[in-house]
């Protein structure tokens, strides 16, 4: 029976972003009056059998990570599956490099910090790094991302310096992917499958503002999707 969360990347210690993922997972357990178990599990050692363990999947930040596809196909998995899924920094860049190649039927689709060079950069350096930046950003009303926030702007922290190529916001655009925030500038910053369970990717990396007794929202919502996915599966 699926428990708890898989946590995918390469875990750092002293890599503050994942300090914080630890962090917002038992700040979550803690306002829903229970333990959530948490599993960091390197991209290397991703297979079929050992994802069935988990009922949700979050993509942690910290790319490039070791091994490109097993991390696409865990995503791909979660979204095909209908398993709760959160991407956050490196997280969303690679959901969206998974929705490109699989959905879109971009098999070329690339990301910059694994080949500069690819044809298809789906995945680029962004213009001005935003590594270690606080900035506001602006959620589309009726979004889902906008009723587990409960209203329609925020200032969130980011960790991050590539995002979506600008080329391919429109055919990104076309399908059932929904951008559901944006910076002041119109960039993407949240973006989610309305018909999902839960499957959301954000550029930013919400689990750094979280704290005790105050979770992060979409940490929360992340964390109950699982716990209801666990406890439906176990029925």
């Amino acid at each position: 029976m699926p428990q708890g969360i898989a946590l995918i990347g390469e875990y750092t210690p002293d890599f503050e972003p994942h300090r914080a993922t630890d962090a917002a997972i038992e700040h979550a357990g803690a306002s829903l009056g229970m333990g959530i178990s948490a599993t960091w599990l390197s991209t290397a050692d991703i297979t079929p059998t050992v994802l069935e363990r988990y009922a949700g999947i979050w993509v942690a930040p910290g790319s490039p990570y070791r091994d490109l596809q097993n991390t696409l196909w865990a995503i791909r998995h979660a979204r095909e599956h209908r398993i709760p899924c959160l991407g956050t920094c490196g997280g969303f860049q690679h959901m969206m490099l998974e929705y490109a190649r699989n959905v879109l039927g971009l098999a070329d689709a690339h990301h910059a910090e694994y080949d500069p060079y690819a044809s298809r950069l789906f995945i680029s350096e962004l213009a001005c790094s935003l590594a270690g930046q606080e900035m506001p950003l602006y959620f589309d009303e009726g979004s889902r991302t906008a009723e587990i926030y409960g209203g329609t702007s925020a200032v969130e922290r980011y960790y991050c310096n590539f995002g979506v190529n600008p080329e391919y916001i429109d055919l990104l655009t076309s399908g059932a992917l929904r951008v559901a925030g944006s910076d002041h500038e119109g960039e993407i910053r949240v973006v989610e499958l309305p018909a999902h369970p839960f499957f959301i990717g954000t550029l930013y990396v919400p689990q750094a503002r979280s704290r005790p007794g105050r979770p992060h929202p979409l940490v929360l919502a992340f964390a109950e999707a699982a716990l209801s996915r666990q406890t439906s599966v176990q029925s």
